[in-house]
């Protein structure tokens, strides 16, 4: 039998953030061949027309969405066997490289993405369980807590790999259970748990054995395509992470705004409520923002004063950024 070499192509995702109305949205892609499952941008790397990933990506984005990228980083490479396979499929193994990429709502862009049939998303939908800012998710405890308990106890699959920590452990790490506080950048941590318990679609279309055992429950957010939906569990991991010592929440404000709306923004991505007195003791303290002498009468009560981010702070300190708490 003649030796088989496999073969690799390099794909390029990009995870693009934006808040809109206080709800952090992403842009999803409709796939013409899967009505149900949404995807990420996503394109592969051509050696000859693109220099670099990052240029490669930008012109992904722009050619399936018409959206010009302003903020992009590096977030991963997913290379895991399987993650662009289906069954019968002898085609090159996809190694994606995956993008954060940060961006503002223009008007008219909805209109624009529907026309290259995508469109703003919030990523609440996928992951019901990591928004705080109403309190705990009932979800959690009617649902996602009793079932992962009920895999812990379960007994290891013939071939797991072995783990520094068992179960149980790396479910109260992730999921704040017992004496442990809910950590908002474990974002990822939590849904490879529910993926790895078999309790999301994707891990029964995936072939992971926990999830030939049970049912999987379709209200633990969206599927994805692939695994877009670890990409993005990256992606807000990253970005909640970030806001804590980069001023990256002023790649998605306007270029004036108010303090609320600024309050607004970092609720909507850390998924956490802030307490206004604090939050506002917090940006003056960090020195952000100064103000820029306008107000705006936008929300129909007093005039409130209109700021702008102090773009001098970065090049005065190296980590100028919100340590935000939840309550």
């Amino acid at each position: 039998m003649p030796h088989r070499h496999a073969s690799i192509e390099i794909g390029l995702n990009a995870v693009i953030v934006s808040v809109a109305e206080g709800v952090p949205q992403i842009v999803h892609m409709s796939d013409v061949h899967d009505a149900v499952q949404d995807g990420l941008p996503f394109g592969p790397f051509d050696p000859i027309h693109h220099r670099t990933f990052e240029i490669g990506l930008r012109a992904w984005v722009e050619n399936q969405t018409a959206l010009r990228l302003g903020y992009v980083e590096q977030l991963y490479t997913f290379g895991d066997r399987g993650r662009h396979r289906v069954s019968g499929d002898e085609g090159p193994h996809v190694v994606s490289v995956g993008y954060l990429a940060l961006t503002r709502q223009t008007p008219g862009s909805e209109n624009t993405l529907s026309r290259h049939n995508s469109a703003w998303r919030s990523w609440y939908d996928y992951f019901p369980w990591e928004d705080w800012r109403n309190g705990r998710p009932a979800l959690l405890d009617r649902e996602i807590l009793p079932a992962l308990d009920a895999w812990a106890d379960e007994p290891p699959i013939a071939g797991e790999p072995p783990r520094a920590l068992g179960r149980k452990e790396r479910i109260h790490l992730a999921f704040g259970t017992e004496t442990a506080n809910w950590d908002e950048e474990r974002a990822l941590e939590r849904f490879e748990l529910l993926y790895e318990a078999g309790l999301v679609p994707e891990a029964k279309r995936d072939g992971r054995p926990a999830a030939q055992q049970r049912e999987t429950f379709p209200f633990l957010g969206a599927a994805m395509r692939f695994d877009h939906r670890r990409v993005l569990a990256t992606a807000i991991s990253r970005l909640r992470g970030k806001l804590k010592y980069r001023p990256v929440i002023f790649e998605l404000m306007p270029e004036s705004f108010t303090l609320t709306d600024l309050q607004t923004s970092i609720e909507a991505i850390s998924g956490r409520h802030l307490h206004k007195q604090n939050f506002r003791r917090l940006v003056e303290n960090a020195d952000l923002v100064e103000p820029t002498g306008a107000t705006s009468t936008a929300t129909g009560g007093r005039p409130a004063a209109l700021f702008r981010f102090r773009q001098q702070l970065m090049s005065e300190r190296p980590a100028p950024g919100l340590r935000v708490g939840g309550r």
